[in-house]
């Protein structure tokens, strides 16, 4: 038999390729390396939990130690790789008993990615918190709570949690002003999240408007519907620092504007956890992230990254992009699974394709927009309607703004974003199947998508937009 294959990381990537390679190999030993005590949780969920809308943080987790384990995999959370060594075909482990080394025959490293805080002054007084594990949601949620309430009870996961954490903010006084800096999806999810506690909640962007990623559009509307819920916004502007004795008090930017708080969450982005691969040959991409061929394989023969710390091919622009999401790591987790067990799959390319949830308002985008798209070395043509979401005369129907961008000479789809109150984040995935179809406009204009009056309204709002667009490029 092969060498072990060695899995370093145990939430999305890590644990679909262990599966999948279990899967297809039962006889292969397959280990999981995971520093910490969470494994296979869903990240995504983090804001809902804090709301209260996920009673329990143990529903975040997709599999549970034990599933894992049935499953014939040598998970070993609390054990952190700590070195790696593809001459010697090794990895240092510092686990609960100390330090050793592990062989393997082939070697995923899905180290995901960390929160970025450093450029925030004072990000790391007690009450100021970044929101990428579930620690962190579980110690915000416990700040939220009445201290005579029993903040481990309340929060659940008491086998994994740290509990010291929970117990200590549990034991606080309960925040009313809350600071999020940076209007992105934590941000944005966060507001609503933290507004369902009664606090009030000031979001603070560095641009013009909020979710960049999505367009003005997208931005306008969000901006708009957080206003009406009760939300501050602070557009424009930079906050330099959080203050505070023991605690955070209080918040600066650039510009002036101060502000009294006991509350912040720091979601400023993320960075891809890649330092563990210094000085082993495997090349890293512009953005810091592990550059990969098609089959997840690093420029060091063996060796393969996925997931959050890994770049993928780029549906649009077909160069290497890092775009750290959810379906992303587990498809090229479970790809490079296959492959390690004999079957050679391909990770497949990514369109960015998002959504997010902003109160009542639903958002999505797939692909380049305008600037990305010029960026690319596209002469890009857009254009954003507003339809109906369903026949007019049926109840329930609502403004929905569809914005298609395309290429001004091969008239070729390069993306989209939507936002409305009415099912528009899913209406995205049109658009990202037909940007995976390489489809131009009129192409698109021509899709036969289903109309019945509760769902649709005869023009689909994807097809109006494309018929416009199309229109456009015409002229």
């Amino acid at each position: 038999m092969p060498e072990p294959f060695v899995v370093i990381g145990g939430d999305a990537a890590g644990l679909s390729a262990a599966s999948k390679c279990k899967r297809e190999s039962p006889d292969r030993e397959v280990v999981v390396f995971e520093k910490g005590q969470w494994v296979s949780y869903a990240h995504c969920g983090e804001p809902y939990f804090v709301k209260g809308e996920v009673d329990r943080l143990e529903n975040l987790l997709s599999l549970t130690p034990a599933e894992i384990e049935e499953r014939g995999i040598d998970l070993r959370r609390g054990h952190e790789v700590v070195a790696v060594d593809p001459d010697a075909g090794t990895v240092t482990v510092e686990g609960p008993d100390g330090e050793f080394e592990q062989s393997y025959g082939d070697l995923l490293v899905a180290t995901g990615a960390r929160a970025v805080t450093d450029p925030i002054e004072g990000s790391g007084l007690d009450g100021a918190f970044p929101l990428h594990g579930l620690d962190d949601a579980a110690a915000i949620r416990a700040f939220l709570l009445d201290p005579s309430e029993d903040a481990l009870a309340d929060v659940g996961g008491e086998d994994f949690v740290d509990r010291e954490r929970v117990e200590r903010f549990g034991a606080m006084t309960p925040p009313e002003t809350a600071a999020i800096v940076g209007g992105g999806y934590v941000g944005v999810e966060m507001a609503e999240a933290l507004s369902a506690h009664g606090l009030d909640v000031h979001v603070f962007q560095r641009s013009g408007y909020l979710l960049s990623p999505f367009g003005e559009a997208v931005g306008e509307a969000v901006a708009e519907e957080l206003r009406e819920q009760g939300v501050t916004l602070h557009l424009d502007e930079e906050v330099a620092r959080l203050a505070g004795a023991d605690r955070v008090e209080h918040l600066e930017c650039a510009g002036g504007t101060a502000l009294d708080i006991d509350l912040a969450v720091v979601g400023v982005g993320v960075r891809p956890n890649t330092d563990l691969l210094d000085g082993t040959g495997v090349e890293l991409g512009e953005d810091g992230a592990v550059a990969v061929d098609e089959y997840g394989e690093t420029s060091v023969a063996g060796v393969y990254a996925a997931g959050d710390c890994a770049e993928d091919e780029h549906t649009v622009t077909g160069e290497s992009a890092w775009v750290p999401l959810g379906l992303t790591a587990n498809r090229a987790g479970r790809a490079v699974g296959a492959t390690v067990a004999g079957d050679p799959t391909t990770v497949g390319s990514i369109a960015g394709t998002a959504v997010v949830k902003a109160f009542e308002q639903e958002c999505g985008r797939v692909g380049l927009l305008e600037d990305g798209a010029r960026d690319a070395g596209f002469e890009p043509v857009g254009e954003t309607i507003t339809t109906r979401s369903r026949s007019g005369y049926y109840p329930g129907a609502a403004e929905t703004a569809v914005t298609l961008v395309a290429d001004r000479e091969s008239e070729r789809l390069l993306g989209g974003s939507i936002v409305g109150t009415d099912r528009a984040a899913v209406r995205i995935d049109t658009v990202a199947t037909a940007l995976e179809a390489d489809m131009t406009v009129g192409e698109l204009e021509r899709a036969d998508l289903a109309y019945a009056p509760p769902f649709s309204p005869v023009w689909d709002p994807i097809l109006v937009a494309a018929k416009v667009l199309n229109g456009k490029l015409k002229d």
